[in-house]
């Protein structure tokens, strides 16, 4: 059974997509994808995995449908400015093509966490390969170039992921800065009352946990806004340490501007 949390959330893609004008292949393709049973039950364990056994925050069906989401309305936003992905630049896909690839990255990067947290993108590329090939086969029927480009597309993305490999896809950049969004308390509180005594890495769980909100909008200067809402200065680890690192990273960087706010101060300017 899925949490009301994760329902919210499968039903916002839904909405996302709508809300760009998406009604054919990328809409179908993300209730497939929202829908799978193994999908589900391969999050949940790694979301056991990582929270029970190692101590670590959330990587289950929760994050992986919050980095869809952050995912799709980023490229919307990219959209929106008239900026191409690289399918589109390249002539061999269209911007449905790109948001497949996006959310099918999005949706698996982290199942690997199910088994170790050490090279997790590498046993998620793997744990993904049969699976992408089962629901794209579904997707594009009758079009074996499209699967296999998307195949791969969505394995760069994953691959990618922690920011300590090249990509060079703007669809791969994405889930990078997705991934690196979603990190607010949510994300911490169970980690946080399973602990009874310190461990390292802790530190991201408190500073994940004096963050709010992380809102995408549209910039002012560039096409991405992305504000991070904070209850203390304590959040500023979190934002320095993991979502600078991975945006540097990113193909998305330039199109990008960050802020971070605690309650009752000015805003902190980041790019």
């Amino acid at each position: 059974m899925r949490s009301p949390k994760e329902t919210s959330l499968d039903s916002k893609i839904i909405e996302s997509l709508r809300g760009l004008g998406i009604v054919g292949k990328a809409l179908e393709a993300a209730k497939l994808i929202t829908a799978d049973e193994e999908i589900q039950a391969t999050q949940e364990y790694a979301n056991n995995v990582s929270i029970v056994r190692l101590g670590y925050n959330d990587h289950g069906p929760v994050h992986m449908r919050t980095v869809a989401l952050n995912s799709i309305i980023m490229m919307g936003l990219l959209r929106q400015a008239g900026i191409k992905t690289s399918l589109e630049n390249e002539g061999v896909g269209d911007f449905e093509d790109s948001l497949i690839g996006v959310i099918f990255a999005a949706m698996l990067h982290d199942l690997g966490m199910s088994i170790s947290r050490q090279d997790h993108e590498f046993h998620s590329t793997n744990m993904a390969l049969p699976i992408l090939d089962r629901l794209l086969s579904g997707v594009y029927a009758d079009n074996v170039q499209k699967k296999t480009m998307i195949r791969s597309l969505a394995l760069e993305g994953i691959y990618g992921h922690m920011g300590n490999r090249t990509i060079h896809s703007l669809e791969a950049g994405i889930i990078l800065v997705a991934d690196g969004c979603d990190m607010t308390k949510g994300r911490a509180r169970i980690p946080i009352a399973l602990s009874n005594t310190p461990k390292a890495g802790n530190i991201h769980q408190y500073s994940a946990n004096s963050i709010e909100e992380v809102l995408l909008s549209r910039g002012e200067e560039k096409p991405i806004r992305i504000e991070v809402l904070m209850s203390s200065q304590v959040g500023l680890f979190q934002i320095e340490e993991v979502l600078l690192g991975k945006i540097a990273a990113s193909t998305v960087k330039q199109y990008i501007e960050l802020f971070a706010k605690v309650e009752g101060e000015e805003p902190k300017k980041y790019l």
